[in-house]
C-alpha cells in the first residue's frame, strides 16, 4: 500500500469522472470544438474538480498535457505578488500546441484577497489568447463578480451514495480486498459526498484488517460508532446521566476521540431517535450550540456533558 489509492484511482478522462454528469456533459461540448473558455469550478471539496481540470488537460492535450498544464495552489500564495509575477509570467509565455492556448489552474482561488483577484482579472484580459484560466473555489460567492462573469462557471455536487460505494467496490475488488457489503455504506454515509474522503478512509480501514468491517471503518475514521452515540442519547433521555458520562469520557479521554467528531456522530444519530419531531429539532438547535462553542474554544468535555444534562432536562419536562 505505498500508493495513495486517492491519486492511484484518479480518473484519466471525463467519462471516468464520478457523480458529475451535468458538468461533464458540458465539457465534452468544449472538448468537441477543440476550445474552452475560462472556467470557474466552485462545489464542496472532494467531489472532483482538481480531478476534472486534470482529465480535460488530458483530453484536450493528450501525451503532452504536462507541457501545457500549471496548477497553483492560491491558499500558499494569498496576494497579488503571486499574479503580477508567478501567473503573469506564465500567461505571457507562448504555446507551442496546435490549440494555440495552455490552461493555468488556479485551486481555491477563493483565498486569494480582492485586491489579488482584481490583478488576476485583468490580467485574464490580457492573455486570453495565450492561456485560458481554470478557477476552482469551494465558495463561488468569495470570488469577485468581474471574474464570475468571465468565466462559464461549473457547480460541482457531493458525490451521492450509490456512486460513491460503486466507485468503492471498484477500488476493493481491483485490489483484491474482501469486505462487507454494509461497511461501503458507512463510508458513504461518513463522508457526506466527500470521495476523497471516504478513498483515504477505505485505505486506512484496509491496513487494519484482510476484510473491510464496519468496525474497522470507524477505527480508520477515528471516531465513535453511530450506534454508540444512540445508546448514549438514549441513556440521557432517560436519566441515566452517569452510564452515559462514563460513555462519553471513555471515548474522549481512553479513546482520544475528538468532540467535534462526537458531535458529528450525534447529529448522524439523532433523526433515529424514538421522540416527538418537535424534541429532535430543539436537541439539533442546541446540538448546534454545542458545536459552535467547541469550534470556539470551548472544553469539550464539559460542552458535551452539558449537552447530556440538556437531553434529560427535555425529557424531563416534555413527560
Amino acid at each position: 500500500m505505498d500508493d495513495l489509492w486517492v491519486e492511484k484511482y484518479r480518473p484519466k478522462k471525463l467519462d471516468e469522472v464520478i457523480g458529475q454528469k451535468v458538468v461533464v456533459e458540458r465539457l465534452k461540448s468544449y472538448l468537441s470544438q477543440n476550445n474552452v473558455p475560462h472556467l470557474l469550478f466552485s462545489g464542496p471539496p472532494g467531489t472532483g474538480k482538481t480531478t476534472t481540470a486534470l482529465a480535460l488537460a488530458r483530453e484536450l492535450y493528450g501525451e503532452v498535457w504536462r507541457e501545457n498544464f500549471l496548477e497553483l495552489n492560491a491558499s500558499d500564495e494569498r496576494g497579488i505578488k503571486m499574479v503580477r509575477e508567478t501567473i503573469k509570467e506564465y500567461s505571457r509565455i507562448l504555446p507551442t500546441n496546435s490549440l494555440g492556448f495552455k490552461i493555468l489552474f488556479l485551486d481555491e482561488a477563493d483565498y486569494m484577497t480582492n485586491e489579488a483577484q482584481a490583478a488576476l482579472r485583468r490580467t485574464m484580459e490580457n492573455f486570453t489568447k495565450t492561456t485560458r484560466f481554470i478557477l476552482s473555489c469551494n465558495y463561488s460567492s468569495k470570488i469577485i463578480e468581474p471574474i464570475q462573469s468571465r468565466t462559464a462557471i461549473f457547480r460541482f455536487k457531493g458525490i451521492v451514495k450509490e456512486d460513491m460505494v460503486k466507485a468503492l467496490e471498484r477500488i476493493l475488488k481491483s485490489e483484491g480486498i474482501d469486505f462487507e457489503k454494509n461497511s461501503l455504506d458507512v463510508i458513504a454515509e461518513m463522508a457526506y459526498g466527500d470521495m476523497r474522503k471516504a478513498i483515504n478512509v477505505l485505505q486506512v480501514a484496509a491496513t487494519y484488517s484482510k476484510v473491510i468491517s464496519v468496525n474497522s471503518i470507524y477505527e480508520a475514521a477515528g471516531t465513535v460508532h453511530k450506534d454508540w452515540a444512540l445508546q448514549v442519547m438514549n441513556m440521557a433521555l432517560k436519566g441515566e446521566i452517569s452510564k452515559a458520562k462514563n460513555m462519553l469520557e471513555d471515548a474522549i479521554v481512553k479513546q482520544g476521540i475528538s468532540g467535534q467528531d462526537i458531535v458529528e456522530q450525534f447529529h448522524r444519530s439523532l433523526y433515529d431517535l424514538t421522540v416527538q419531531e418537535d424534541l429532535k429539532a430543539d436537541i439539533l438547535y442546541y446540538l448546534g450550540e454545542i458545536d459552535f462553542r467547541i469550534s470556539e474554544g470551548a472544553r469539550e468535555i464539559i460542552q458535551l456533558e452539558s449537552f447530556l444534562g440538556y437531553l434529560y432536562g427535555k425529557a424531563t419536562r416534555e413527560v
